[in-house]
């Protein structure tokens, strides 16, 4: 099923989790230990992403279509345009079809290790929306979701520039809008705010990734696309005594983001797992109490 079509037919809002191909093979089977825990959420879809320079484009393909064939599951594959030429990806597209996968989110990704510029990792595809076209124009049946930034592109300063280039991808073909993680649902309602003005109606669906450890929190901080970590959260992660409190203080936190997001009658929700079930599960109790 198109995820366009569980967004528009939903009666509720819907859970999605995303989860990344494991680089060792023993790492397999945990994961899916992790897609068997989380499997009785009932989530509308899972999301499996893409590593940059082809570091794990291959377990990417193996791991959606054994998803795809073990579980039932919707899967949504991530594509870039990293490293990525015509040929290969209508490859890829026409093996997911044949494999019952029809969704995948358009990514432009990131430079590759090892690579001085991003310029010189682009082929075909210099932005998203080039490959958005790509798989509107060749693979009509495919379903496509971008991505959206509720603090901003950290490479468009230019919040409306930034704006117009989302709208560009939407009016491309794009189905609906994945969020990068958030921890303030302000920056969540402006961003909707701001596309509903500049006309994108398409659904927004807010990705939501706790705190569970303070070394990741500061890795968090660190990347290039990391989530600015509001003052009073900061606070009380920095104030714990060990990773089991943050992990309590991020899971609370982001039950009350989601529980906030609910009550303004967003389409769904959808969790960074990385590839644990723990946090997710618990804010899902949270929840339901």
């Amino acid at each position: 099923m198109l995820v366009k079509e569980i967004l528009s037919t939903a009666s509720r809002p819907v859970f999605s989790f995303e989860f990344f191909p494991p680089k060792k093979d023993e790492e397999w089977e945990l994961l899916f230990k992790t897609i068997a825990a989380l499997s009785p959420l009932d989530p509308s879809y899972v999301s499996v992403t893409y590593g940059a320079g082809g570091s794990t484009r291959s377990r990417t393909h193996d791991l959606v279509t054994r998803i795809q064939s073990e579980t039932g599951l919707t899967v949504v594959s991530h594509l870039t345009c990293i490293c990525s030429d015509m040929e290969e990806t209508g490859s890829i597209l026409q093996h997911y079809m044949e494999h019952g996968i029809n969704n995948v989110l358009a990514l432009r990704g990131d430079k590759p290790a090892g690579t001085a510029t991003l310029a010189e990792a682009i082929k075909d595809f210099p932005h998203a929306i080039d490959l958005v076209r790509f798989i509107k124009t060749n693979y009509p049946a495919i379903g496509v979701g971008v991505a959206g930034f509720p603090e901003g592109h950290p490479e468009t300063p230019n919040r409306l520039q930034e704006i117009e280039y989302l709208k560009e991808k939407v009016d491309a073909g794009a189905d609906y809008i994945v969020t990068q993680l958030f921890f303030d649902n302000r920056d969540f309602f402006d961003f909707a705010e701001r596309c509903a003005i500049a006309g994108i109606n398409v659904p927004i669906i807010p990705g939501i990734m706790p705190i569970t450890t303070r070394k990741g929190m500061i890795r968090m901080s660190e990347l290039a696309l990391g989530a600015r970590i509001p003052a009073p959260l900061l606070k009380k992660a920095l104030s714990a005594s060990t990773d089991s409190e943050v992990a309590a203080i991020g899971i609370e936190w982001a039950t009350s983001q989601v529980q906030e997001l609910i009550d303004h009658k967003i389409k769904g929700v959808h969790f960074y797992t990385l590839n644990m079930a723990d946090a997710t599960l618990k804010i899902f109790r949270n929840l339901h109490q």
